[in-house]
């Protein structure tokens, strides 16, 4: 039966994810690409492919920042357009994909707002696919309570941060602790809602997870080594969803330097 009403609700989904994976680029493609001596010459390579269009409207000289910014602006509005016409699980599947992004925009903000960078430089390097209406209000508030009471209790990070506001000073080392333990509960949270999806969602998300996971809690101990960190406040940042939980990371915690 869920095959026969399966069209209803992801047909047309379906069918844009079809085109979408028939439009990247093929060895081929590459293969001319690497030949180019310009950037004008890539522009005039990809016009034969479905990405000629996103360039069409820029003059030369190009700059890989215009590239860059136009290929962000086209993976926006398609993103966009999939989230739209999405039901559930599909649309909450895709606001975990958003959420990574949402986590950096908001620790670069918070940095450059320390840094005494403006606000404005400060959003233009924010990824789009992170954006939500609370960011430019972000640099008003400093102290970890207030930031979270007066701004992002009303964003959808808000559960990821609700255990990440016992940090007393903003500095450079406890921001850092908060983005890995912004990012531990947002790897387990998506984990667990992968599993409970199941099938195919279950079946690729979660070793993709885990991978991120293990990734992650390595990192942090690679970081952590040599710094004045205690080791059971780093340990705890761990997720613990990936193929090293649990024996892998208990062992992981107990490393010293870098040959253990």
């Amino acid at each position: 039966m869920a095959g026969f009403l399966f069209n209803v609700d992801n047909g047309y989904l379906e069918g844009l994810c079809r085109g979408f994976k028939a439009s990247i680029l093929k060895q081929s493609d590459y293969l001319n690409l690497v030949q180019c001596e310009t950037l004008d010459d890539l522009k005039l390579q990809l016009q034969s492919t479905d990405y000629g269009p996103f360039l069409a409207n820029e003059t030369s000289p190009l700059t890989v920042s215009i590239i860059d910014e136009r290929l962000r602006e086209t993976l926006l509005i398609e993103f966009k357009h999939l989230r739209n016409h999405a039901v559930q699980p599909l649309a909450e599947f895709l606001d975990y994909i958003t959420y990574s992004y949402m986590i950096d925009n908001t620790i670069l903000l918070i940095t450059g707002t320390l840094q005494a960078r403006p606000a404005s430089d400060l959003i233009a390097k924010c990824h789009p696919l992170g954006q939500f209406e609370q960011m430019e209000t972000i640099n008003v508030a400093l102290a970890p309570a207030d930031l979270y009471n007066a701004i992002l209790i009303d964003t959808p990070l808000a559960p990821f941060f609700v255990d990440c506001m016992s940090v007393q000073d903003m500095d450079e080392m406890n921001i850092e602790i908060m983005r890995n333990a912004l990012y531990k509960t947002y790897l387990e949270t998506f984990y667990e809602f992968c599993k409970h999806v199941g099938g195919t969602t279950a079946d690729v998300m979660c070793d993709i997870l885990a991978f991120e996971a293990d990734r992650r809690a390595i990192i942090i101990t690679i970081n952590a080594l040599g710094t004045s960190l205690p080791r059971d406040d780093y340990v705890r940042l761990y997720p613990c969803c990936g193929r090293l939980f649990p024996d892998g990371l208990i062992a992981l915690g107990r490393a010293s330097d870098y040959e253990q």
